[in-house]
């Protein structure tokens, strides 16, 4: 019997099977989850539906979290084919590249709105839906990084994102814990993943990242997955409004670029 037996939820956000959403998917289905897929346009739709339909999903549908209408038409599919939503998985974040390199005081304001509207107001929206089918309590959970706490190079404004996506959660969580639903936030560190692709100059913070980490390696898909299931399963139901990191034990890394250098150096 696994810890998510009877359960069922829905995740936002999966595009491959080398997303963080994929991971937590993976580890919710393996522990007996029913998952409902979401999707963004046609070329994310040929990489989730082989994935949700190998979980056996019973609903996969599209969702541009631009669109209120969109999203309110996942939970209303999502509620013609179960009764209640145990959880919901918020893996989702976009900026434009350009706005991922250089200096943050460039951000456009075209820029800032689309980055806060796709990476923290879409979980707003979709927990004043997940809410109506929550009537015995559940589990939101949502994906940050430690760029929402300190100056991450080129991580600018998902970093202001992603701050405001944390600040929401613990709002959230104030207001729906005494019915039961709890909100937390899973900081995952460094993960080469496609979202990751438009960060400049990755592949040096991963190499800081598994330098100055304790453990002396960046966190892996599938221990991401474990906490994942963690926050989304019966085991965390005294857990609500945190931030909780899964990066290996580092809350040091570089944040100029000369220190960027200086550990690449001694590597």
């Amino acid at each position: 019997m696994g810890i998510m037996n009877g359960k069922k939820g829905i995740i936002f956000g999966v595009s491959n099977k080398r997303s963080i959403a994929y991971g937590i998917a993976k580890a919710l289905h393996d522990e007996g989850a029913e998952i409902a897929f979401t999707y963004a346009g046609e070329i994310m739709e040929s990489r989730v539906r082989p994935i949700a339909e190998s979980m056996n999903a019973k609903l996969i549908e599209t969702c541009n979290v631009l669109e209120d209408s969109e999203i309110e038409n996942v939970f209303e599919q999502y509620g013609n084919v179960y009764d209640t939503l145990d959880f919901v998985v918020h893996s989702v974040a976009f900026a434009e590249k350009d706005d991922l390199s250089g200096s943050f005081y460039n951000t456009s304001r075209s820029g800032w709105n689309l980055a806060l509207q796709v990476s923290a107001y879409s979980l707003v929206k979709i927990t004043q839906e997940a809410r109506k089918l929550m009537p015995n309590g559940g589990s939101i959970l949502t994906l940050t990084y430690l760029g929402g706490e300190k100056a991450i190079p080129n991580y600018n404004v998902m970093g202001v994102a992603k701050s405001a996506l944390e600040s929401s959660v613990r709002y959230l969580a104030a207001e729906l814990g005494e019915e039961g639903i709890r909100v937390n936030a899973l900081s995952a560190g460094p993960v080469k993943t496609l979202a990751a692709k438009g960060i400049s100059n990755f592949d040096i913070l991963l190499k800081i990242n598994s330098t100055r980490a304790p453990m002396k390696r960046n966190v892996t898909i599938e221990e991401i997955g474990n906490a994942g299931l963690y926050f989304c399963s019966d085991l965390s139901t005294a857990v609500s409004g945190e931030t909780h990191h899964v990066d290996c034990g580092i809350h040091c890394i570089a944040t100029c670029k000369e220190d960027a250098e200086l550990v690449i150096k001694k590597m």
